[in-house]
């Protein structure tokens, strides 16, 4: 598998990224061994996880895994904290929080660092620079080796890394940032992927298959072994079953029909080749759905297909946003 950049940085990561959210609670170790298995014979080698993932399971579980199955040098983990479970503060980004929580997904890892280390999600109740620190912290320590968010809207994204960059040496420059984005969830052309792609920052694509409506498995129904059919995981799939993502779902499967490839392949490929991407994260439920997706590293998409798909899918961004002095 092709490696790339994660962002201005010398760090390299495959261009698919294996996503761990439902192990320790859908995923047992018998089908989480078979994929992180699968992933790193294809060359995969960045697995991303968090401390939140089935209450700490997934953590726990990829540590069982390391170098028994998998040696710990031949992968790059990517955690995350700052979630927490507190109706009233959804989000904890204090230090003294991120560092503990740090100190957990360590142990739950059963290694000495982590390889990327993600703020989970923008605290409004806590200085950003107080958060950023916790990032320093965790580089200086050699906890972790670079320093990422996830979720942080345009101006947040553009702070933060600002803040770091004004103290080069001393603070600890952003190597990333994860966020959804796919041909039916666009939103991060707005203003967070003008930000990344200035500030040199790598884009983490999550759900890059629109929480796997993408692949056409739902245009006749709702399967019963899918998400869209899980209890806790269907109103995660509901948004993406509209008119308008149906139509951009039908344009997918034209141009898989038409290049003789899967519908998950074209949106895959899709969402891989955009411009600031270092590597989508996908989310497979068993071996055989990873193996479907790691297939589309031989695929790139012809210019007009690519086209086609831009203007089915495209977002509507008037102002202030690029090119408003043409309205």
């Amino acid at each position: 598998m092709e490696q790339r950049h994660l962002g201005r940085t010398g760090l390299r990561v495959s261009r698919i990224g294996l996503g761990t959210l439902t192990w320790g609670r859908d995923t047992d170790e018998l089908d989480a061994a078979d994929l992180l298995k699968t992933f790193w014979e294809a060359g995969g080698t960045l697995v991303d996880t968090a401390d939140v993932y089935g209450d700490g399971e997934s953590e726990y579980l990829l540590g069982r895994l390391i170098e028994g199955l998998i040696p710990r040098r031949d992968l790059v983990i990517s955690t995350k904290a700052g979630s927490v479970p507190d109706p009233d503060r959804r989000f904890d980004g204090s230090r003294g929080h991120l560092l503990s929580a740090l100190d957990a997904s360590l142990a739950r890892l059963g290694t000495d660092y982590v390889d990327v280390w993600h703020i989970h999600a923008y605290d409004p109740e806590t200085p950003l620079e107080e958060t950023l620190q916790a990032l320093d912290l965790a580089v200086s320590s050699g906890r972790a080796r670079y320093a990422a968010v996830s979720n942080f809207c345009g101006w947040q994204l553009a702070k933060a890394a600002t803040w770091q960059q004004a103290a080069p040496g001393t603070r600890t420059r952003l190597a990333a940032t994860q966020l959804e984005y796919s041909l039916l969830q666009r939103g991060v052309e707005r203003e967070v992927l003008p930000a990344a792609l200035d500030l040199g920052i790598g884009l983490l694509p999550s759900s890059p298959l629109g929480r796997g409506v993408l692949t056409g498995k739902y245009r006749g129904g709702t399967p019963a072994d899918s998400r869209g059919a899980s209890e806790h995981l269907a109103p995660f799939v509901a948004p993406y079953l509209d008119d308008t993502a149906s139509r951009i779902v039908d344009a997918v499967q034209t141009a898989a029909d038409g290049l003789a490839v899967t519908p998950l392949q074209v949106a895959l490929a899709w969402v891989r080749d955009r411009p600031g991407v270092a590597a989508p994260i996908v989310g497979a439920r068993n071996a055989h759905q990873l193996t479907a997706a790691l297939s589309v590293e031989a695929l790139s998409l012809p210019d007009e297909i690519c086209r086609a798909l831009d203007d089915v899918s495209a977002p509507v961004h008037r102002y202030p946003d690029h090119d408003w002095s043409t309205l």
